[in-house]
């Protein structure tokens, strides 16, 4: 095993050393946390220039399968990517620096933000059926779905910033920026998509839409009986009793590595052959006056540490005492002669290093125990303890920000109807969505990390849109009568389940990113958004009163 000590950029160094061709007839294998920086940099700016204009192209391919029009189609993404834009903007105006989790921002803005545009343009072309007004149908569309949009932007804005409730600031920063995005994109999708849409004319399109008509037809169907509705919310419950009680929280600080990253491979090589890849480091209490007297105590206290679990060596200046001659090691000690490790002396005390060997987290919390009640030891730390720490925070972040993100969108949703009823009827979908996101995680392997615990979250901002809409198109289609779900349908059907497939399509894209964390959230919204959807218009008809699709059986069905 070799040690290298860098003295001005440890990622520069990591780079230096994996750009150097190896001795003949050696394998060279490099690890440390500066091996990981340096991958994780060099895969930021792949992602920020290849994801988002694939994000682009996906979104628009469905809405277009959806719509029927490519202007159209363009015009219903167009403010999310401005709002982007313009977040990205405001990151670097505000001197902020892009790492592994705010990277994704633009593209949750950008898949996000499209819902308010999409959902605005396709009552407008709907409108387009009945007159040729473009006035009449600005003003239609925003009767129909201004006060939706408002919320839905809200919502997923409040989504988003309850992030800010788990003290981690990479999550935090994340919630803050990707709020602001989608902000931005709901005012833009406000006030400048009628402006634009008042200067277009339309050709009613959406009729003739691969997916479009055949969309409602089969929504209109699941409806028209209760007996979907039950099995789903049944087959969620059921999948959830399993494995929930199985989600965990996974403690590898390389989760955001593929299996076949060269970065694992390495880690994991160095693991095998030396028994850790990432050593612990700590400080002695030793006072420099004492000189080589101070060593004694301190040896002793390394013999204790080795005989703890998982703990392959401990080094410090006192392993050399009886090795070296003592005037070097009063070098040594007194600062006159340089290691390797660096200043092993301080002015008070003496720095230590462990080499742990296959260790698990009880064992990681018996050496800090340890340290804790030796008065020979200040202080033991290192990336397996932060990241120890942070296993902590991913499980009371998720909590804290699932509470959070819940009480806040009810309180919303309360505030807006002032209806009891329908505020409980718009929570119901988003519930079982978030019961099948966690139970997803753990049937998955994939588990909770300090990305994957936070999704929820956010997941309860966007996927509560759908029942907003939806609620609102029932509360419009009541007036006229009996089989108001139906007409609920034919309104806002058709852009909830372009939206949610949207959103998941486009998700696809970040399977480009070579990070095993992107995937992940990909999957993670694929399921999500799907059941979103799905439980929104389904379910919420199961809980109306039997007038609300009574029509279905005399009239519909035997239409369609």
């Amino acid at each position: 095993m070799l040690f290298v000590t860098s003295f001005d950029d440890p990622v520069a160094t990591a780079r230096t050393l994996s750009d150097l061709p190896a001795p003949e007839g050696t394998e060279v294998t490099l690890a440390g946390n500066p091996v990981i920086f340096a991958q994780v940099f060099d895969v930021l700016s792949l992602i920020l220039l290849a994801v988002p204009p694939l994000v682009i192209i996906l979104m628009l391919a469905v809405f277009y399968l959806n719509i029927g029009d490519r202007r159209l189609s363009a015009l219903a993404i167009m403010p999310a990517i401005v709002g982007s834009l313009w977040t990205f903007g405001t990151v670097f105006a505000l001197g902020r620096q892009v790492d592994i989790i705010t990277v994704i921002v633009p593209i949750f803005v950008i898949v996000m933000g499209s819902a308010d545009g999409l959902h605005f343009i396709t009552h407008f072309q709907d409108k387009a059926t009945e007159t040729e007004d473009k006035v009449v149908m600005v003003a239609s569309a925003l009767r129909h779905v201004g006060v939706p949009m408002i919320l839905t932007t809200v919502s997923t804005a409040v989504g988003f910033l309850s992030l800010t409730f788990t003290g981690v600031k990479p999550i935090a920063e994340l919630g803050v920026f990707a709020a602001v995005g989608i902000g931005f994109a709901g005012v833009i999708s406000l006030f400048s998509l009628p402006a634009l849409m008042s200067r277009l004319t339309i050709t009613p399109a959406h009729t003739t839409a691969i997916l479009g008509p055949r969309v409602t037809r089969t929504l209109e169907r699941l409806i028209s009986t209760r007996r979907p509705a039950i099995g789903l919310t049944v087959l969620i419950l059921l999948f959830a009793i399993v494995f929930i009680p199985r989600l965990s929280v996974d403690p590898d600080q390389l989760f955001f590595f593929k299996a076949d990253d060269p970065v694992r491979v390495a880690f994991e090589t160095t693991e095998e052959l030396f028994g850790g890849a990432t050593p612990l480091f700590g400080e002695f209490v030793y006072d420099p006056a004492t000189g080589l007297n101070g060593l004694a105590g301190i040896a002793a206290v390394e013999r204790e540490l080795e005989a703890l679990p998982g703990i392959r060596k401990v080094f410090s200046l006192a392993d050399l005492a009886d090795a070296l001659p003592p005037d070097q090691v009063e070098g040594f000690l007194s600062g006159t002669a340089a290691l390797p490790f660096g200043e092993m002396v301080s002015s008070d005390g003496l720095r230590y290093i462990i080499f742990p060997s296959d260790f698990g987290t009880d064992d990681l919390r018996g050496w800090l125990e340890f340290a804790e009640d030796e008065p020979q030891i200040k202080l033991l730390t290192g990336m397996p303890v932060v990241w120890d720490e942070i296993a902590r925070l991913v499980l009371r972040s998720q909590v804290v920000s699932l509470l959070a993100a819940f009480l806040l969108v009810t309180a919303l949703l309360g505030i807006s109807y002032r209806r009891l009823r329908e505020t409980v009827i718009s929570i119901i979908p988003i519930a079982l969505t978030v019961l099948t996101l966690l139970a997803f995680l753990a049937a998955s392997g994939i588990q909770l990390n300090l990305m994957t615990a936070v999704l929820s979250s956010i997941v309860i901002g966007v996927g509560i849109d759908y029942a907003i809409h939806f609620v609102a198109a029932i509360d419009l289609a009541r007036a006229s009568g009996a089989g108001y779900a139906f007409r609920a349908i034919r309104s806002a059907g058709r852009p909830i389940v372009a939206n949610a497939l949207g959103i998941a399509v486009a998700m696809t894209a970040l399977w480009l990113s070579p990070l095993a964390i992107h995937s992940q959230v990909s999957m993670i919204m694929w399921v999500s958004m799907t059941v979103a959807a799905a439980t929104a218009l389904l379910v919420i008809p199961a809980l109306l009163p039997k007038e609300a699709i009574e029509a279905i059986s005399q009239s519909t069905v035997e239409n369609s």
